[in-house]
């Protein structure tokens, strides 16, 4: 790194009954390269129903104890709000870092992820930063399927057609501009990282910089179920962000174009998957590409009609 750039950072964790997974976050927290002197990890409790805030005490006391790695981890709850945006908020206004840096409890961060994610606030221009978020090594067919299609890169969002974001599984923003925007709607339940990164760009002159080396990896949907409110909840964001920013609503494929989709699949690219299956050259995930698209496409639109947008989204917290 460069040793005149080192800013203080704080990286705030939104967590909701996330004992499985804060084991594993916790140890790759300790394996980050970025100096330890220099960075406070706050990890928020919102409401959990399980081990998590027991967790979360032990390894705040344990974060300076002999034979680990000494980082600074900060215990929060957030149980005013049911909202992962509430409890970013929570994070924030505690934080003491000029950088606030964002991922999920469910998300393993790499050694060099916050070295990277900071690094390009060196450019007094760069208000956020958007790192990549991989996948997991999955093993059931629709997690194989998401990897495929790049389902939680980045380059989609930075790539979206309206403004480009960043999502808050790997995303850091200076402080200042969280001073002069505000900070998370706390009552948005889905599509706050885009409506923060909107606010940023379209009320202030910082750039948004993709840091395409500071890596989080993330556990694609295994079951139908979780697929289908991952794609609603994506459906609901589309309103929202409709209402709130005016942005086009996704464009719902019809009964006949589900049909077409559906036939040629079955006459045309089930049989050329199978042939490629049989001599080596394809994977079951291959021949059932197309229906795990049209059940995320319509589970999408589903969650696109039937959202409807509390009043209270309106309102902009603030430090």
């Amino acid at each position: 790194m460069n040793d005149n750039f080192l800013p203080m950072v704080s990286v705030v964790v939104p967590v909701f009954n996330g004992e499985m997974d804060l084991p594993e976050l916790i140890e790759c927290l300790r394996s980050q390269t970025y100096p330890p002197n220099r960075v406070e990890y706050l990890l928020v409790d919102n409401n959990s129903r399980d081990r998590t805030s027991t967790i979360l005490e032990t390894a705040a006391k344990s974060s300076n104890q002999e034979g680990l790695t000494q980082i600074n981890i900060r215990n929060l709850t957030e149980n005013q709000i049911q909202s992962s945006y509430a409890a970013r908020n929570q994070g924030i206004r505690t934080s003491q870092g000029e950088i606030i840096a964002f991922t999920d409890a469910d998300c393993r961060p790499e050694p060099q992820w916050l070295e990277n994610l900071v690094k390009p606030f060196g450019d007094l221009e760069i208000g956020i930063t958007a790192g990549e978020i991989l996948a997991l090594p999955g093993k059931t067919i629709l997690e194989k399927h998401a990897d495929r299609e790049h389902t939680l890169s980045q380059k989609h969002t930075l790539n979206h057609p309206f403004c480009p974001y960043g999502q808050t599984a790997n995303l850091a923003v200076r402080r200042l501009v969280l001073q002069q925007i505000g900070l998370f709607r706390p009552y948005l339940t889905s599509g706050g990282d885009a409506d923060l990164c909107w606010r940023v760009l379209q009320q202030t002159p910082y750039k948004i910089f993709f840091a395409e080396n500071a890596i989080v990896r993330h556990r694609h949907r295994s079951t139908m179920k979780q697929l289908q409110i991952q794609w609603y909840r994506y459906g609901e964001s589309n309103q929202y962000l409709h209402e709130l920013h005016g942005v086009d609503l996704m464009r719902e494929l019809t009964v006949r174009e589900y049909c077409y989709r559906l036939v040629r699949w079955l006459l045309k690219e089930l049989p050329v998957a199978a042939v490629k299956s049989a001599i080596g050259k394809a994977e079951l995930v291959d021949l059932l590409s197309t229906p795990i698209g049209l059940f995320n496409a319509r589970s999408r639109s589903i969650g696109q009609r039937q959202a409807k947008l509390p009043a209270a989204a309106w309102e902009i917290a603030q430090f």
